[in-house]
């Protein structure tokens, strides 16, 4: 179905119900039969239907829950050590995270706002050095939930005419990858502090930031996109091509733009283990700000990141081809499981009150035919 025809407010998304809506016409949902006859309830096919949108549904929303740790102070012995574990995180690990990212904000804009400043004139010298500071900011942030990250393969390099791809668990992914290399970005804009980042801070290193709402920044990005792979100088460019968050089990369709700019594609796949701590960020029931507090009072964000073999475009292949391809690679390297979803219909699915109207609906039919058969 096209993404036109989902008209629901985002007030009204809800991704831990199941919705059927999206597989069924309009008319299946609004007209209640005047009368039900008896071949229309030996008729199973529209049941069928339902059913099976159910099972499509399910699979789509897997993609965006948090699954709940198993617990493990089920017992006498074990619930004293987690009340001790809970005491340490919380009283302990967390205000000496919080002094070592205050202390690191404190430093940075000490050296950034100087350079930032000053060095206009010398935008070579004031570029490199300010990509030094956002990879030490990025540092500290990963020093913050005490981050153990290893890295497999060669790290990113300066080369113009190339664009990195990569899985989208969390906004902690383009931290974790910029506190080796200081990649430019392809984000959606956010309010708040975060947005004052994006606009102040990592714009310096050429990050393109699109409101996924609009169509007129679609074709802003695209041509920005082309200008920047250009570019010798300019940051490597870093693309989430899901253009959503993933719960880091599934990966949904990659959006196309990143494989349409001629030039080399380099696949970046990036793992969580969940021993300590789940690192997916569910934006629709939580807070960025949330979401780090969550991660300084856990034990630890244990990560891999692979970056893998540069891929280029086939004879006769298309981009939506090749981004299926990126898209195995990827997905085999991170032991991820693929899905044929878009992940925009994310943002854009229907109420779950139609569905609850569908049910109704049957509900009554079925009652009235009984009631019809007990006359």
């Amino acid at each position: 179905m096209a993404a036109g025809q989902l008209r629901s407010s985002s007030s009204e998304i809800d991704l831990d119900r199941p919705n059927i809506e999206e597989y069924l016409t309009t008319d299946s949902i609004h007209q209640t039969p005047e009368k039900l006859l008896l071949r229309d309830l030996l008729d199973i096919s529209p049941t069928l239907t339902e059913a099976a949108g159910a099972i499509i549904d399910d699979s789509f929303t897997r993609c965006f829950k948090s699954n709940s740790p198993e617990p493990w102070n089920w017992n006498v012995y074990l619930f004293p050590l987690w009340c001790l574990g809970v005491l340490i995180r919380y009283l302990v690990l967390f205000p000496a995270r919080v002094v070592v990212l205050a202390v690191g904000w404190i430093v940075f804009f000490m050296a950034f706002i100087p350079v930032h400043s000053l060095l206009r004139g010398k935008d070579k010298l004031r570029r490199s050095i300010e990509r030094k500071l956002v990879e030490m900011m990025c540092g500290v942030f990963v020093a913050s939930w005490t981050g153990v990250v290893k890295y497999h393969g060669p790290r990113p390099s300066m080369r113009p005419r190339q664009v990195f791809v990569a899985n989208h668990t969390s906004m902690i992914d383009f931290i974790i990858l910029e506190q080796i290399t200081a990649f430019a970005v392809i984000m959606q804009k956010h309010p708040g502090w975060v947005g004052f980042i994006q606009t102040h801070i990592l714009e310096s290193l050429g990050c393109i930031w699109f409101n996924r709402t609009e169509v007129k920044d679609r074709e802003i990005v695209a041509k920005k996109l082309r200008e920047h792979v250009q570019g010798a100088d300019n940051n490597p460019l870093l693309i989430f091509p899901e253009g959503t968050c993933v719960n880091n089990n599934y990966t949904v369709m990659f959006k196309k733009g990143a494989f349409e700019l001629d030039c080399a594609v380099c696949p970046i796949a990036i793992k969580y283990n969940k021993i300590f701590v789940d690192a997916f960020w569910n934006s629709k029931k939580q807070s960025f700000t949330m979401h780090l507090l969550r991660l300084m009072t856990s034990w630890a964000v244990v990560c891999d990141v692979w970056y893998l073999e540069p891929q280029y475009l086939k004879p006769g292949e298309t981009p939506i081809e090749f981004a299926e391809r990126v898209r195995d690679i990827i997905s085999v390297r991170a032991g991820l499981k693929k899905v044929p979803w878009d992940g925009y219909l994310k943002y854009f699915r229907p109420s779950p009150k139609h569905t609850e109207r569908k049910q109704q609906i049957f509900a009554e039919s079925v009652l009235r035919r009984l009631e019809e058969k007990s006359k």
